[in-house]
């Protein structure tokens, strides 16, 4: 598909730079069928069936932006993938001055040599030393927000809670899964007594969910392949809600894309570990979902493509064109939609 179906204006005073508080008083745009209603996140409850099930991802990001220099060089490297105990595929900034074999001082003790230069232009970065890469990163990393919110204010003290969801357990991301920043516990406890249960399952999402569609064409885009893990326990659950009409809804694009990966021809979820890549535009035929809980993303970019492939692109850009017209905040602090087709 030409890329450029994709695209929309969007006022710059749109972009959140702060979540909303208290995260569950972010407002909700519900595309329920042919309805469309103007809500807030603590409303959910009553916009679900006793019966469904939500389904979050538990990563949690890692302190992935580091500054360094290698000798009068100054180096940036976010870290997108780990490739092993040590090594971490990282896109840098300024990489006409890096070479493979080189070593980049982070400062703080922490150390890595470039390898493996990539077709993209991402390298390997082998840390040194002993200690756990992750300690390494608390030392000299930072969260890596968004560019369209890095861009526009300093990162700062309160980025380090409010880039991490309630469920942030299994460390290895380098982007927060933000659909679900809006949740509060008493908003879970809300919602299952309205019997409206809750599932997780751990997708480490890459830097590459923020890189832009250079091609023309849909065909001609490659995704950044990023890791997931869903245990048979939990796959074997929401097989059980469905087979007892519930819905799989999932919270994010991140546990959508990884509950796709997991789903065979016959629409049942497997257990699954390990890397995906998948990419849903408009024609796909969903399997392992029966909504999404998701914020307003950039134009032209592939989870608008993927929001378009659910709930059809007209009615997507429809809805994009009422959230500018009545006010609604878009992107990683942005406000929530709840799309049931």
């Amino acid at each position: 598909m030409d890329v450029a179906l994709f695209d929309f204006e969007l006022p710059p005073e749109r972009i959140a730079l702060r979540p909303a508080s208290p995260r569950d008083s972010a407002r909700m745009l519900v595309l329920d069928g042919a309805a469309t209603r103007d809500l807030h996140v603590r409303d959910l409850p009553a916009q679900l069936r006793r019966g469904d099930c939500l389904v979050f991802n538990d990563t949690r990001v890692i302190p992935a932006q580091l500054q360094g220099m290698r000798g009068d060089a100054r180096i940036g490297a976010t870290l997108h993938k780990r490739e092993g105990p040590r090594r971490w595929r990282a896109f840098i900034r300024n990489a006409k001055r890096l070479r493979e074999g080189d070593a980049i001082d982070f400062g703080a003790g922490v150390s890595a040599v470039a390898a493996d230069r990539a077709e993209d232009g991402s390298f390997a970065l082998d840390f040194a030393g002993d200690e756990p890469v992750e300690l390494l990163l608390e030392r000299c990393g930072r969260v890596p927000l968004p560019p369209y919110i890095a861009s526009k204010r300093a990162i700062d003290a309160r980025d380090a809670e409010d880039y991490q969801t309630m469920f942030a357990a299994e460390p290895g991301a380098v982007a927060a899964p933000t659909a679900a920043l809006h949740f509060t516990p008493a908003l879970i406890a809300a919602l299952a007594d309205a019997g409206v249960a809750h599932e997780t399952l751990t997708l480490h999402v890459g830097a590459g969910t923020f890189l832009p569609v250079k091609a023309e064409d849909t065909d001609a885009h490659r995704m950044h392949a990023e890791w997931g893990r869903i245990d048979t326990a939990t796959a074997d659950r929401l097989n059980a809600v469905r087979a007892a009409g519930g819905r799989v809804i999932a919270v994010g694009t991140t546990s959508l894309r990884l509950l796709e990966s997991a789903a065979g021809k016959d629409g049942r979820i497997r257990a699954f570990a390990g890397d995906t890549a998948i990419f849903i535009t408009p024609g796909y035929r969903f399997r392992g979902i029966d909504g999404l809980i998701t914020n307003f993303h950039l134009p032209r970019s592939t989870l608008f493509m993927l929001v378009s492939a659910l709930m059809g692109l007209d009615r997507m850009k429809a809805a994009y064109a009422h959230a500018i017209a009545e006010g609604y905040r878009f992107y990683s602090y942005g406000d929530a939609s709840l799309l049931l087709p």
